[in-house]
C-alpha cells in the first residue's frame, strides 16, 4: 500500500462526511459485515486498534475525524503517514469551503441553495446517528458471545456507559471527569 492510496482513502472519506468528525466514522465501519470497510481494504490495522483510536480521538483535543486520520496515518506511516492523511480527510472540505466563500454572498438568498441546505442536515443527522450506532457495537457488542442472548452485549461495558451517562444528565461536571471515571472503571472491571 502506498501513501498515495491513504491520501486518496482519506480524501473520499472527507468529501463524503457531512456533518463533522464524527460522520467520518461509517466510512471507516461497514456496517452491513461489522467490520472496517478501511481494514478490508488496507488489512494493515485491526478493528480493535480503530476502536481504540475513536476512543483516543475522542479524549483529545481537536477534531474527532481528523484525529483518527491522524493515527490511523502514522499507524500505517509514521509522520508522513499521518501528515497525509489528514491533509486527504481534510482537502475536500478546504475546497468546497473556498468556493463556497467566494460565491456564498451572491446565492444565499437561492432557493435552490437554502433547499439543498435544508436536506444536508437530515442528512449530517443521519451519518451522526450511523456513527453513534458504530460507536455502540464497538463498545458494547460481542461478536464473540453468539451461543446465548445475554453474551451478545459486553454487560460491564454497557454499565459503565449507564452509569457515566446518569451522572453527565445529573451533573454539570467537566468531561475529563467522566473520562477520568470511565478510564478508572476500566482498570477495575
Amino acid at each position: 500500500m502506498s501513501f498515495l492510496f491513504l491520501f486518496l482513502e482519506f480524501f473520499k472519506i472527507g468529501i463524503f462526511a457531512v456533518g463533522g468528525g464524527l460522520a467520518t466514522l461509517p466510512f471507516l465501519f461497514n456496517m452491513a459485515n461489522d467490520v472496517f470497510s478501511f481494514i478490508q481494504q488496507a488489512d494493515w490495522i485491526s478493528a480493535e486498534q480503530i476502536s481504540n483510536f475513536i476512543a483516543i480521538a475522542q479524549c483529545s483535543p481537536g477534531a474527532i475525524g481528523v484525529n483518527v486520520a491522524a493515527q490511523t496515518g502514522y499507524q500505517y506511516g509514521g509522520i508522513a503517514g499521518g501528515i497525509l492523511a489528514v491533509l486527504g480527510l481534510i482537502s475536500p472540505a478546504v475546497i468546497v469551503i473556498s468556493i463556497i466563500s467566494k460565491t456564498l454572498k451572491s446565492i444565499k438568498e437561492n432557493k435552490i441553495v437554502v433547499r439543498v441546505f435544508k436536506g444536508l442536515r437530515p442528512a449530517a443527522a443521519g451519518l451522526l446517528a450511523a456513527a453513534g450506532w458504530s460507536v455502540f457495537l464497538l463498545a458494547f457488542y460481542n461478536p464473540a458471545g453468539i451461543s446465548a442472548w445475554h453474551e451478545l452485549f459486553l454487560w460491564r461495558e454497557c454499565l459503565v456507559s449507564a452509569g457515566i451517562f446518569v451522572l453527565a444528565v445529573k451533573f454539570n461536571w467537566h468531561p475529563v471527569i467522566y473520562i477520568a471515571l470511565g478510564a478508572t472503571a476500566g482498570l477495575l472491571l
